[in-house]
């Protein structure tokens, strides 16, 4: 049991949120100093009040701190908003990654366009020498005379092995 209790801790995953749940702790901090050290005073300049959780509405015996619950909220948006930020970031980045590995980015830059374009011309002269070796498109069985596709390793018809004569099919 402690064996897979280790397994499971030092799995990537969890080593990962680990490190999430720790930079948000601290990441929470720096917000709500953010709010109350910052943003709070600021709005004490419109407001009168510095210290938001001193707001209480009464209603006979039940006080209800309306100013912590704005406080908290202020943070909460913050936060949210920081969050959505570095997954629009994080997200734009891995979509860019992507097209850059499938080779689908559109803007690249003269210099590259210009060397895609010299490597194509290369490749079709490199074809144009290659015409001669072409391989056919069908062949005939040798065991029942039916035409079958070049590539093929076995006859589709009589379903006799073939001797496979371009190595690019063998195993």
């Amino acid at each position: 049991m402690l064996k897979e209790f280790k397994e499971f801790a030092t799995r990537g995953n969890i080593m990962d949120m680990a490190i999430g749940v720790i930079i948000g702790g601290a990441f929470q901090k720096i917000v709500t100093s953010l709010v109350n050290d910052i943003i709070m005073p600021t709005v004490a300049i419109f407001t009168g009040k510095v210290d938001f959780s001193d707001l209480i509405f009464t209603v006979g015996n039940a006080s209800i701190k309306y100013g912590a619950f704005v406080t908290a909220i202020i943070d909460f948006l913050i936060i949210a908003f920081s969050i959505f930020i570095a997954i629009k970031t994080a997200n734009s980045i891995n979509k860019r990654m992507e097209k850059i590995a499938k080779g689908e980015l559109d803007k690249l830059n003269k210099k590259t366009k210009r060397l895609l374009k010299n490597k194509k011309e290369e490749q079709k002269s490199e074809k144009s020498v290659e015409t001669e070796e072409e391989t056919p498109e069908s062949k005939t069985c040798p065991y029942c005379f039916s035409e079958i596709n070049y590539k093929a390793t076995r006859c589709p018809h009589c379903t006799s092995e073939l001797e496979c004569k371009n190595t690019s099919n063998t195993l």
